[in-house]
C-alpha cells in the first residue's frame, strides 16, 4: 500500500465498511486494478480522516484492505489557481499530470470541465452516486454530475483567536477593528473574500450584479491592505499564521478552524457573518489523461458510502454531501449528528450564498482586479 503522509494531530475515526458490491468494480476488475500503479489522489490539507498514531488515513487503509487497490494520497492543493497553474502545461499538451483524482472548487472545476481536462465518469462504476444530496447533484458547473462529484461543502466566514478577541467577530467592522490591525489575513479565493465584502456592502452575490458593485469591494480590500489592516492574502496556509499568532483574525473556512481547534486546545472561534457567508463545493474529478480511471472511480464511489462519508465528515467538519451520512454519524460520533457545520439546518442554509457564475470576460477582469489589489499582479 502506498499512502503519502503529511502532518496531522488527531484521533482515529471509527466505523465499518460498506458491502463489497458497493465498490463499483467486479472482482476481476479489482484484481486488475490492484496490480496497477497507485491511485494518485490530490487534495487540500486537513481534508481526510487521519490517525496520528499510525500515520495513516483510516478510510483509505480500509479501502485498500477491501480492494487491494493502493492509493497515494497527496495534500498538494493550497489554492485553485496555483495548483492549476502547475499542471496547465501538461493539460494543454494532453499529458498525464501525475494525478488520477483532483479536488478543486466549483468555479475552477467548471474551467477544467469546459477545457476538456477531465474524463466522463462511468456511472455504472459509481453506483453510490445515488447518495449525493439532491441539492448538489445538479450544480451549474456539471448538471447531472457526469464529470465531477462533490467532496465537501465549503463555508467561508470569520475566524479569530479567542484570547485576542474574546467577544468574537460577527461583522466586517469587527473584523477590521484596530485591535486586529496588521494581523488580519483573507483568503486568496476571490469569491470568498470579495463575496463576503460584497454581501456586507449590501450586494446579493447570487444574482446579477454590475462591475461597479464588484469594484467597490475591490476598492475596500485594497484600502484595508494599504492602511495596514491586512497582512496577507493567501491560501489555506493561513492556518499556520493563526497557530503562530502572526494572524489573529481571518476570513477562513469553517472546517479548517475546527481542525485547528482539535489540534490547538480550542483556541479559535468561527462564525458566519451577520451579512452572510459564502458556500461552494470542492469536487473530485479524474483528469482526462489518467491511466488509472477504473481504480479512481472505485475510490470515488467508496467515499459516497454513508458510513465512510460520516467517518470523513467527523474528522474534517465540512458540509457532508452524502445522503444518509447524518444517520450513520450516530454510530461514528453521536456528538456530531447535530453539528450544523456538517449538516446545516434550514436557518443556516438561508444565510449561505453561492457566488454567481461569471462570464469568461468577467472572470478575467475580476480575477485580474483581485490579483492586483492583493499585490500579486
Amino acid at each position: 500500500m502506498s499512502i503519502e503522509i503529511s502532518r496531522r494531530n488527531l484521533l482515529k475515526a471509527t466505523g465499518g465498511l460498506g458491502a463489497a458490491s458497493l465498490l463499483g468494480l467486479s472482482s476481476e476488475e479489482i484484481a486488475s486494478a490492484a496490480t496497477a500503479k497507485p491511485v494518485r489522489f490530490a487534495n487540500w490539507s486537513l481534508y481526510l480522516d487521519y490517525d496520528n498514531k499510525t500515520k495513516n488515513y483510516p478510510t483509505l487503509v480500509d479501502f485498500t484492505k477491501k480492494t487491494g487497490i493502493p492509493v497515494k494520497y497527496m495534500e498538494v492543493v493550497d489554492d485553485n489557481d496555483t495548483f492549476t497553474a502547475k499542471v496547465t502545461p501538461q493539460l494543454k499538451l494532453k499529458k498525464d499530470i501525475g494525478y488520477d483524482i483532483v479536488v478543486l472548487t466549483e468555479w475552477m472545476a467548471a474551467r477544467w470541465i469546459g477545457g476538456q481536462y477531465v474524463t466522463k465518469f462511468d456511472d455504472a462504476k459509481i453506483p453510490n452516486k445515488k447518495n449525493v444530496l439532491p441539492y448538489l447533484l445538479n450544480r451549474p458547473l456539471d448538471p447531472g454530475r457526469h464529470y465531477s462529484l462533490p467532496w465537501a461543502g465549503i463555508i467561508a466566514g470569520f475566524a479569530w483567536n479567542k484570547q485576542r478577541t474574546p467577544k468574537g467577530i460577527q461583522s466586517m467592522e469587527q473584523l477590521f477593528s484596530k485591535t486586529n490591525k496588521g494581523k488580519i489575513e483573507v483568503l486568496s479565493e476571490m469569491r470568498d473574500t470579495i463575496g463576503l465584502i460584497m454581501m456586507w456592502q449590501g450586494v446579493d452575490i447570487s444574482k446579477p450584479f454590475s462591475q461597479d458593485k464588484f469594484m467597490n469591494a475591490i476598492d475596500y480590500l485594497q484600502k484595508m491592505i494599504h492602511d495596514g489592516f491586512i497582512r496577507q492574502v493567501k491560501g489555506q496556509s493561513y492556518q499556520t499564521d493563526l497557530i503562530s499568532g502572526d494572524a489573529t483574525a481571518v476570513i477562513g473556512w469553517s472546517g479548517d478552524i475546527n481542525q485547528l481547534n482539535l489540534q490547538n486546545n480550542n483556541q479559535f472561534g468561527f462564525a458566519i457573518p451577520e451579512s452572510g457567508g459564502t458556500f461552494s463545493t470542492d469536487n473530485m474529478m479524474i483528469p482526462s489523461l489518467s491511466p488509472n480511471k477504473a481504480a479512481a472511480e472505485a475510490v470515488i464511489n467508496y467515499y459516497y458510502d454513508p458510513m465512510v462519508a460520516a467517518r470523513v465528515a467527523n474528522y474534517i467538519n465540512y458540509i457532508c454531501p452524502v445522503a444518509g451520512a447524518q444517520q450513520a454519524m450516530e454510530k461514528v460520533n453521536p456528538k456530531q449528528v447535530n453539528n450544523k457545520l456538517i449538516f446545516p439546518d434550514a436557518a443556516m442554509w438561508k444565510n449561505l450564498h453561492v457566488f454567481r457564475d461569471l462570464s469568461q470576460a468577467e472572470q478575467i477582469s475580476f480575477a485580474t482586479a483581485f490579483q492586483k489589489a492583493s499585490g500579486n499582479a
